[in-house]
């Protein structure tokens, strides 16, 4: 997950924005946890409820290190449990994003970090968003947006997000593989700083359908999209069967990997490491990222179960791609 090589403590000073996600859920535990580590990073803004943080060991400290919150005071905090699907926490998540893009619009953030919401409470607060991507797609309105997925070994870019399985097959087309792999490519060059990335496209089907064998969306989708890629741009690879262009990317021989579905990224991404796992946003007109895991409500109400290392590595991707583009 290397990018150009700009330490942390020689970043100029970033003002990076949290939101806290689902009030009921580990983000409010995993904010506090990972900025009492992270101290001087940045100028750090917590959109969240003062009162929820308030119940994490280590909020005062944050606070006296110059973290300011913005505190949307929209938990009630009467009868209030951490591990419970609620709708008027899913409302609480949805306004926390909603002013952090305020704040992005308003230059008062240069990057925004966003942990855990629950697309359930979400949904049942009467939101019909299936993840936080989506939310800003719908909210922006901007370009081809693709989902990063990535940890220290693996950089996934994804052509379908929170979708049924059922549905990839028919969600694939050419041209949105092509917009993926190049968005992808693009970024591997100008913020990573790959001159010449290689990427590989995985199969939908087990080995790559064996040449139409095994379905056929290799022959009709993916490989046009391929032959499209690789007489713009040399690098291209595939499609390949998902485990082989995985194990060779895991290897070395690919800087990142195209997957057609959600879970032909995410289960190797948490096998491989989880706790360096960041979702990173791109395309969006500014820099998003996110832990690779969920709310965690099992865990929610032991906050010394809550492991923060996946925000803190997406907080410094934050930061590295905002130092990135401050100097371009």
């Amino acid at each position: 997950m290397r990018l150009r090589k700009t330490p942390i403590s020689k970043l100029c000073k970033i003002r990076a924005g949290i939101t806290m996600g689902d009030p009921s859920g580990i983000g409010p535990a995993i904010t506090v946890k990972a900025l009492n580590r992270l101290t001087n990073a940045a100028d750090f803004s917590v959109i969240g409820d003062a009162a929820v943080l308030n119940k994490i060991p280590g909020f005062n400290r944050i606070l006296k290190n110059g973290v300011k919150v913005f505190d949307l005071k929209n938990v009630d905090a009467k009868g209030f449990e951490f591990g419970r699907i609620r709708g008027e926490y899913g409302r609480a998540s949805v306004e926390y994003l909603n002013r952090a893009l305020q704040l992005l619009n308003d230059q008062e953030i240069d990057c925004l970090i966003t942990c855990p919401i629950s697309k359930e409470s979400v949904n049942l607060a009467g939101f019909n968003y299936s993840g936080h991507t989506e939310y800003f797609i719908k909210k922006t309105k901007p370009g081809p947006v693709v989902m990063m997925l990535l940890n220290k070994y693996l950089k996934f870019g994804l052509v379908t997000r929170h979708l049924s399985l059922r549905d990839v097959p028919g969600s694939l087309t050419p041209e949105g593989i092509y917009q993926v792999a190049f968005t992808t490519y693009k970024w591997l060059n100008d913020t990573v700083g790959i001159e010449y990335p290689r990427i590989v496209l995985c199969g939908l089907n087990p080995h790559a359908s064996d040449n139409g064998l095994i379905g056929d969306e290799e022959v009709k989708v993916i490989s046009p999209a391929a032959k499209k890629l690789q007489s713009k741009i040399k690098g291209f690879y595939g499609p390949l069967p998902a485990d082989i262009a995985i194990h060779k990317a895991l290897m070395g021989e690919y800087d990142a990997v195209i997957a057609m579905y959600h879970d032909q990224a995410l289960i190797p991404l948490k096998i491989t490491g989880m706790d360096s796992g960041v979702n990173l946003t791109l395309g969006l007109g500014f820099i998003r990222t996110s832990p690779l895991h969920g709310t965690a409500f099992d865990i929610a109400a032991e906050q010394s179960y809550a492991d923060p290392s996946s925000l803190i590595s997406a907080i410094k991707m934050a930061l590295k791609c905002a130092s990135i583009r401050k100097k371009a």
